[in-house]
């Protein structure tokens, strides 16, 4: 079967986390066994992982270019995988895969974290096998290791509590998955699952290659997940899994508008991502006398919105019936989720500049967003949003939670320029400013246009109108000159149709 990520993102490891990665040199299928039981296990929630081999690893850096796997052992290899899997307990899910790498034969196996935990695996193979007995293994870092007395209590405290995005929704059907959206994602993160191999493939086997559907193969049916990112309409069986944006026109809060977000989750993001920039982000820019530069400041700086709106995307509790919500107030951005952070952090916790947290509510959806690049590394949020938000002046951010961790808001203010000149500013000199907005916002409609266009090939031309908050006429104008220009390519109707990009 074929992976679904590419064996150039797993060396770089700028896409899963060297911790998820196990690199060796030789095949030991000792070490393999253990190391497929580590992941299955899946202690902190983090999505599983990766076994390379073929490749040496010194101080968790992957040695380049590869030693290789000789040609003559790839056979043997696979049969003894299949061999090793059969006498972990329960059966865990592998998908494996030879790879070519720089002239080198590499060989691959994802263990996705299992459904079925915990995980023993034998301690040894061969004919100490049955006297040695089995053991939980655990990944700690990048190391593998036998759980002690308190690791085993909380591996099999994991029994029976997999992940909600990982869980079979028995409800739902194969049908409920739509493979545009799919080969749109494989398309997107560079999979060496090619488009015209996804048109070609089984739906099903697609499907189990992605592992976004669970079951048995005579009755498969969608994971949470499968239905989270490519279904169009999750909420059919997820309800409230969506994005509801409110714009305060007035300070008092009686005069707003409301935008709600629907569909694949990472269509939401990156729709509801643009439709806060349009009405919020505001760049300022101000002379200094006797100075060559302008001191420039954002209303918000992109990057801490970005990062707050993915985070909430990626630790919301989807099986709690509440929304995303995101408030666009004169003076904050605010982001409310639910529910809220993982024990055992605490208010006292969000304080800092700084978090670790080793236990994660939604180990697939992390997972996959990090491979579209729409959020970053564990425990990187925190660091990103305070350096963005002091780079640009702002004062800084804060994060709230009580005492049961039942939700999670985060406020961005604005930067004080903006607040400041808000009360100074008349109408004759807010004319001058719209011009220079105007100018700015029309540079921008059409790479927003190609944005949305990019995360939902089916996008309406109403869609986009609502989501860029601009006139229809100017839409339509901008979209027919990017079409005149060879940049996008209308497939179908106007209802049932899909844009293509041209990049050439």
């Amino acid at each position: 079967m074929a992976l679904p990520i590419r064996i150039e993102q797993l060396l770089e490891g700028k896409v899963v986390e060297s911790d998820r990665i196990d690199f060796k040199k030789g095949w030991n299928p000792v070490d393999v066994a253990h190391t497929i039981c580590a992941f299955a296990n899946d202690i902190n929630n983090c999505g599983g992982g990766y076994i390379v081999t073929g490749v040496e690893e010194k101080d968790g850096i992957p040695v380049l270019p590869p030693c290789g796997v000789p040609l003559r052992d790839l056979d043997k290899i696979q049969k003894e995988l299949v061999n090793i899997t059969h006498k972990i307990e329960p059966f865990p899910v592998v998908i494996s895969e030879p790879i070519e790498y720089n002239g080198k034969m590499l060989f691959v196996i994802w263990v996705p974290g299992g459904e079925y935990r915990p995980y023993k695996a034998p301690n040894t193979l061969g004919a100490k096998e049955k006297t040695s007995g089995k053991s939980y293994y655990i990944r700690q870092g990048s190391v593998t290791h036998k759980a002690n007395a308190i690791e085993e209590q909380r591996v099999l405290s994991l029994a029976s509590k997999t992940p909600f995005d990982d869980q079979i929704c028995y409800k739902a059907s194969l049908d409920d998955l739509n493979l545009i959206l799919i080969r749109d994602y494989l398309k997107r993160i560079g999979s060496r699952i090619k488009d015209n191999d996804a048109i070609r493939m089984p739906f099903e086997t697609l499907c189990w290659n992605l592992q976004i559907v669970g079951g048995t193969p005579e009755d498969l049916h969608p994971k949470n997940i499968g239905l989270l990112l490519f279904s169009d309409n999750p909420e059919k069986y997820i309800p409230y899994a969506r994005i509801e944006v409110v714009h305060f026109l007035d300070k008092i809060g009686d005069k707003f508008e409301e935008k709600i977000f629907s569909g694949p989750i990472h269509i939401q993001l990156i729709e509801s991502l643009a439709y806060v920039k349009n009405i919020a982000v505001r760049e300022l820019v101000e002379k200094v006398p006797g100075q060559a530069l302008a001191k420039r400041a954002f209303s918000y700086p992109i990057e801490a919105i970005e990062e707050v709106l993915s985070n909430s995307v990626y630790h919301k509790s989807y099986d709690d019936p509440n929304p995303i919500e995101v408030r666009i107030n004169h003076d904050s951005i605010e982001v409310l989720s639910f529910k809220g952070p993982m024990l055992p952090l605490t208010q006292e916790d969000l304080k800092k500049k700084r978090l670790v947290c080793r236990f994660y509510r939604n180990r697939r959806i992390g997972e996959f967003l990090k491979e579209m690049n729409m959020t970053e590394g564990r425990s990187t949020g925190f660091p990103k949003i305070y350096a963005t938000m002091e780079a640009n002046g702002s004062p800084e951010p804060t994060f709230e939670t009580d005492k049961d961790n039942s939700y999670f808001l985060a406020r961005l203010p604005i930067h004080p320029s903006f607040l400041e000149k808000e009360e100074k500013m008349e109408e004759s000199q807010n004319e001058n400013v719209n011009e220079v907005n105007k100018t700015v916002l029309k540079g921008e409609i059409a790479s927003n246009i190609l944005l949305l266009i990019s995360m939902n090939p089916t996008i309406t031309v109403e869609d986009i109108t609502a989501q860029l908050n601009t006139g229809r006429r100017t839409i339509i104008r901008e979209m027919n000159k990017l079409k005149e220009n060879g940049k996008i390519i209308r497939h179908g109707s106007n209802r049932k149709g899909y844009w293509e990009l041209r990049t050439d």
